[in-house]
C-alpha cells in the first residue's frame, strides 16, 4: 500500500499530501520516497497556490525510523531525507501543515519547515533526538527561520514536549485551532485565494531564498557534522540502540 496519498482541492489551487500510514506515519525509506515521487508528479504551473502536508489518523508523525539512523543506513537515510526538504523548497510552491497529536523528530522537521503551520490542541511537538545521543540535522538549519535562535537552540538540546497552545503562542505553529481544517480554509481564503497563482509562487521563492540557500549550502554541512563526526563517536550508537532494545542508555560521554 502506497504510505502517501495526493489529492487536490480548489480546482487545483491546493495540493493535499497525506502521510498514510497511520497511527505513527513513521518516515523511513519507504514513506520518504513515496512522498519525493509525489513531488516528482506535481507541476508548480496553473493555479497551483498551496502544498498541505498532514498526517492520516490521530498523530502528524512520530519521526523518522531510529533504527535507520544506525551505521551503515544512516548515510543513505540522510541523504534521501535531506533530498526530500530541498526538493520541497525547489517546487517553489507556498506550503503549510496540519498538526495533530504526535509531531517529532523528522515530523517535528517537515511540518515547522512549511511556510504555515496550524495546529490544534491535541499537538505534541518535540525533538527527542537528544534523548538518544544525536541531534535533528535539518531542524538545526530551519528552525531559526520560524522561531528566535535562542529559542530553536533550546528546543534541540532539551527534546521538550511544546503542546499545541503553547507551540503558537512561541511562533512554532502560527495558529492553534479545535478545528485545523476550517483554519486552512480561512487562511487560505484570506490570504492566497484572491491572488495570481503566478505572483503568489514568485513572491514564495524570493521570500524563501534564504530558506533555500540554507537548505543547500547549510545543511549539507550540517549533515556531514553528523555522518563523518557525530556518528564516528560511541555514544550515539549506545543511544539509539538503548531506544530499540528498550532500555536506558549508559553514556561513554566519547
Amino acid at each position: 500500500m502506497n504510505p502517501v496519498a495526493v489529492r487536490t482541492e480548489r480546482d487545483g489551487q491546493i495540493v493535499r499530501i497525506l502521510l498514510d500510514r497511520a497511527k505513527g506515519n513513521v518516515l523511513d525509506g519507504e514513506m520518504v520516497g513515496g512522498l519525493r515521487a509525489a513531488l516528482r508528479g506535481l507541476r508548480s504551473d496553473g493555479p497551483l497556490k498551496l502544498l498541505v502536508i498532514e498526517g492520516a489518523g490521530p498523530h502528524f508523525s512520530f519521526g523518522a525510523s531510529v533504527a535507520e539512523h544506525l551505521p551503515g543506513a544512516a548515510r543513505a537515510m540522510l541523504t534521501d531525507f535531506h533530498a526530500l526538504f530541498r526538493e520541497i523548497e525547489a517546487l517553489g510552491v507556498p506550503t503549510a501543515s496540519l498538526v495533530r497529536g504526535q509531531c517529532l523528530g523528522g515530523g517535528f522537521e517537515l511540518a515547522t519547515t512549511c511556510g504555515h503551520v496550524i495546529c490544534d490542541p491535541t499537538a505534541r511537538f518535540a525533538l527527542p533526538e537528544i534523548t538518544l545521543g544525536v541531534f535533528p540535522p535539518v531542524a538545526a538549519v530551519t528552525l531559526p527561520w520560524r522561531v528566535p535562535g535562542a529559542v530553536a537552540c533550546g528546543l534541540i538540546l532539551s527534546g521538550d514536549v511544546v503542546v499545541g497552545a503553547r507551540a503558537a503562542q512561541i511562533g512554532l505553529a502560527d495558529t492553534c485551532a479545535t478545528d485545523p481544517e476550517v483554519a486552512l480554509h480561512e487562511w487560505f481564503d484570506r490570504t492566497l485565494a484572491p491572488r495570481s497563482a503566478v505572483a503568489v509562487r514568485f513572491a514564495w521563492r524570493a521570500a524563501r531564498r534564504g530558506m533555500a540557500r540554507a537548505l543547500e549550502v547549510d545543511l549539507p554541512a550540517v549533515e556531514r557534522i553528523y555522518l563523518d563526526e557525530l556518528m564516528a563517536c560511541r555514544d550515539p550508537v549506545i543511544g539509539l540502540d538503548a531506544f530499540l532494545t528498550r532500555t536506558q542508555p549508559v553514556w561513554e560521554h566519547q
